[in-house]
């Protein structure tokens, strides 16, 4: 019998992206590395977007995406991550809620902008992404809703925001609301990146019970245990007593659950054409699944089937009903 209302809540940065193509050569002028990743203020991000063609708006963020993703399965979800009161932060909130999302979190009437990731992507299909954090950093304990919190299945988190020292101390009493309540909290760990910076932060964080569920990639698994080995971090994951997801690329996941190691395949795609969003939408499925009460293998197909949705076509947002196609595919009734 269900005893929460939703199925997910999701605490991370609120970023619209904004899409455009554009051929190597504005690139090359503008000096922007084909398909990296670079971090710019918001005179920068105000410069990128008057040079810009036509675009195509929508909100994103890690944990956003998955949120999506829960909701595109028939799941309840709930956001909660700070933009501004202006025009992309008002665009932020429409996607998202038009997604089937609830979002209250209330928006800043002053200081920095909503943040953007001004993504170009030339004829090969290649992103180069520009990204201003801007007021998705400002989250601070203020904007944790009780209610939501107690009212959800799980809560998760996004290794994102772990950089700001306000959104650190929102995550903590997210956490302690949700484990009051006897609610789980989740952690993704974002990015090899992010594994780098907080290493023993977040290894704390998984010792001490803060989180229930670990999500990573198999980079930033042997990144958090420092190993180029996945078989050495796996059994240091193992160690640990948590349910850990592992994602492995086109091989698939693996679920780490009561000492047991469950192997899920990936599913075939025909062509992958954009990678971005896989990790995201993989966690969808499997916390779509977690939360209606499917074993952890059952809860990983479903997120390799969302993860072969996404990867399929440009964005990182479900173009499909997950639902449809988990009942496609026999994964759902």
């Amino acid at each position: 019998m269900k005893t929460h209302h939703y199925d997910t809540l999701g605490i991370g940065n609120a970023i619209v992206d904004i899409l455009a193509r554009c051929e190597d050569d504005f690139l090359l002028k503008r000096g922007l590395h084909k398909g990296s990743m670079q971090l710019i203020d918001e005179a920068q991000a105000d410069a990128l977007y008057a040079d810009m063609g036509p675009t195509t708006m929508i909100s994103g963020g890690s944990a956003a995406n998955t949120i999506v993703g829960i909701s595109s399965f028939g799941g309840t979800s709930a956001f909660i991550g700070k933009v501004k009161d202006d025009t992309h932060g008002k665009a932020f909130a429409h996607d998202i809620r038009a997604a089937g999302v609830t979002f209250t979190t209330e928006k800043a009437k002053e200081g920095r902008a909503t943040a953007q990731c001004l993504i170009f992507i030339t004829p090969d299909g290649e992103r180069t992404m520009n990204t201003y954090l801007g007021s998705c950093q400002t989250l601070s304990t203020s904007d944790i809703d009780p209610a939501l919190v107690e009212a959800s299945f799980v809560t998760y988190l996004e290794g994102y925001l772990w950089d700001p020292p306000e959104a650190k101390l929102a995550f903590r009493r997210a956490a302690d609301i949700a484990h009051a309540k006897g609610r789980k909290t989740a952690l993704t760990l974002s990015d090899s990146f992010c594994v780098d910076r907080y290493r023993d932060e977040f290894l704390a964080l998984i010792q001490t019970g803060f989180i229930d569920i670990l999500f990573a990639n198999m980079h930033e698994l042997r990144s958090l245990y420092q190993t180029a080995d996945l078989d050495t971090a796996v059994a240091a994951l193992k160690q640990e007593n948590i349910l850990g997801v592992v994602t492995c690329s086109d091989k698939g996941a693996l679920v780490i659950e009561n000492q047991q190691v469950i192997t899920a395949p990936a599913f075939p795609v025909a062509e992958v054409v954009d990678t971005t969003g896989a990790g995201d939408l993989f966690a969808a499925g499997f916390l779509f699944g977690h939360a209606r009460g499917l074993g952890s293998l059952s809860s990983a197909k479903l997120g390799a089937l969302a993860a072969s949705e996404v990867i399929s076509h440009v964005g990182a947002r479900p173009q499909h009903s997950l639902h449809d196609l988990a009942q496609a595919q026999g994964l759902l009734p």
